[in-house]
């Protein structure tokens, strides 16, 4: 069996009890970061070995997970925090897994892009999770290009040496909408700044970012509903 199991993002304490229970019972635990999961591991006194299992040897640690099924083991993948398969290896193994006819099943639990949306004070019934945008402007312009038009609210992830030029892009694609950006969340100094775009990005050079951060940008939905109530004659 392959377990995908989440874990916490920040806080140690966010562990599900049946996430505990599933580490303790595989026969390897294939790790984003080992040396950030052996601390969770360490806290709890699991005592399992780990494989590397990262972007870099997608492929070749993919193959040795898939063996070690085929054998009848059971292996439990982790990403470096929160829940494997978003913006880390785990969709590829999902996928190779299932092909192999392999058993498949998540473990749930912690997930930064849903705790920043609900904590954004922005509308929740429907959203769109863009993850990391790409790294140079061009690109990066053109990645939010395709979701100027777009009713749902936007969730990305993004680096603190980017953040200041992406929400300058952003500003530029989007106009000056609600945002959110949320820091360290789970954490002793967790923060979710909110505001107009503009308000966000003069914040955040008076305060220079440190750590990954997740922006909440409102969709166009509300803003084109309120638009086109102003239209309508009365009565």
């Amino acid at each position: 069996m392959l377990y995908l199991v989440a874990t916490p993002i920040g806080n140690l304490g966010d562990i599900t009890l049946r996430a505990l229970e599933v580490l303790r019972s595989v026969d390897v635990i294939a790790s984003e970061d080992t040396r950030k999961t052996g601390i969770l591991l360490r806290h709890y006194d699991i005592r399992k070995p780990q494989m590397a299992f990262h972007e870099h040897n997608e492929e070749r640690a993919g193959d040795r997970i898939l063996r070690l099924l085929a054998e009848g083991r059971s292996v439990a993948v982790v990403t470096e925090a929160g829940t494997p398969g978003i913006s880390d290896p785990g969709y590829s193994i999902v996928q190779r897994a299932l092909a192999a006819g392999e058993e498949v099943t998540l473990i749930p639990g912690a997930a930064a892009a849903i705790m920043a949306v609900v904590l954004s004070g922005l509308p929740l019934h429907s959203f769109t999770y863009r993850g990391f945008p790409p790294h140079k402007a061009g690109p990066r312009r053109r990645f939010l290009e395709v979701d100027r038009a777009s009713p749902h609210t936007l969730v990305f992830y993004e680096s603190p040496y980017r953040l200041e030029a992406f929400l300058q892009d952003a500003l530029a694609v989007y106009g000056d909408r609600r945002a959110a950006l949320a820091h360290e969340l789970t954490k002793l100094h967790e923060s979710v700044a909110r505001g107009a775009l503009s308000e966000l990005l003069a914040g955040l050079r008076r305060s220079p970012p440190k750590g990954e951060y997740v922006v909440v940008i409102e969709g166009l939905g509300r803003q084109a509903d309120a638009g086109q109530a102003a239209d309508e004659p009365d009565g």
